[in-house]
């Protein structure tokens, strides 16, 4: 697939709003050394529509080979890609993988990502590998990838360079700064907080939910990671569905666990909802969809859910309005 490379010379400044863990400028992926490239299958685009942010879709993996010479193994199927497009072309991207190395190890990465059109979107990434392990040097450095999306052989390509010894040229021609139309709103890194009036009302939707066994990354640089691999569900109330296969609980395990789940659900009249459903002690969940759906008041409404409870092959959870 053939793509126009004008600018990638250049350092890309990401909007403050999208610092991508680079705020000062994310230099071009092959002026690194590469570490390793993954090339993911997937079924479909998912397209979530204008949403409360901009245009948005998502791809789930199905499956993923790792080669490189210093890391190789798979990504974990169920790897999610958000895909953000403004109206003035700018691109900005959120991934969430597991990749298990050649040696049985989980990785953990969550990655943020930018681009002035889809012809050059780099994404710097973060890893958190077990430190007791030989991938522990994933967790420091500077690792920025290039992301080709090929949506007619339904393949998300990543190339991942170390550019740990890169620095950032500041001189302004040698710069790209991105840029968002006036009035757009953000979308967020972190999750929402529940205030402390907030208290269930009026139940909006059901779910069972279907899970894999653990990915444990075990001990990294933020703490202990355990991902628990959602596989699909059923949807009942207000809403009626499905839960899609893909994403996870991207748990991180103080006492007591922090909860981050991310996935998807699937309306039985064809929409696709965003979900996160966060947090430690009590659980908010926060949606996306598209503005023109019947669904947008989800974009706008204030929402707490139930603890996951254990069920048959997996969990039941229940989303209430906040009153």
């Amino acid at each position: 697939m053939s793509q126009n490379t004008t600018g990638r010379s250049a350092v890309l400044i990401p909007h403050e709003s999208w610092t991508c863990g680079m705020a000062d400028g994310i230099p071009n992926p092959e002026s690194g050394t590469l570490v390793f490239e993954t090339v993911m299958k997937f079924e479909r685009v998912l397209d979530v529509g204008k949403t409360q942010y901009g245009n948005r879709q998502v791809v789930v993996a199905q499956e993923g080979s790792i080669y490189g010479s210093k890391l190789s193994g798979t990504v974990m199927p169920g790897a999610l890609d958000f895909e953000l497009k403004l109206s003035n072309g700018t691109i900005e991207i959120e991934q969430v993988l597991v990749l298990k190395t050649s040696d049985g190890k989980y990785v953990y990465a969550r990655n943020a990502g930018t681009g002035s059109d889809s012809n050059d979107v780099r994404v710097v990434m973060d890893f958190e590998a077990p430190n007791d392990g030989g991938f522990a040097w994933l967790n420091s450095g500077k690792y920025v990838a290039r992301r080709v999306l090929n949506p007619a052989a339904k393949t998300l390509t990543m190339r991942v360079y170390d550019l740990s010894a890169s620095s950032v040229a500041a001189a302004p021609a040698n710069t790209i700064r991105i840029r968002k139309p006036e009035g757009v709103l953000n979308q967020p890194w972190d999750y929402r907080r529940a205030e402390p009036f907030e208290k269930r009302g009026n139940i909006v939707v059901t779910e069972s939910v279907t899970l894999s066994p653990s990915q444990t990354v075990g001990a990294s640089k933020r703490g202990n990671r355990n991902i628990i691999p959602i596989t699909g569900g059923e949807l009942s109330g207000r809403i009626t569905g499905k839960v899609l296969f893909g994403g996870a609980d991207y748990q991180s395990r103080p006492n007591p666990p922090a909860i981050d789940a991310r996935y998807l659900w699937e309306t039985s009249d064809g929409y696709i909802i965003v979900v996160r459903n966060a947090g430690s002690g009590t659980l908010v969940p926060t949606f996306e969809v598209r503005t023109d759906s019947p669904y947008a008041w989800l974009n706008t409404g204030r929402f707490l859910s139930s603890p996951p409870g254990i069920k048959p092959g997996g969990v039941g959870i229940t989303f209430y309005e906040s009153n």
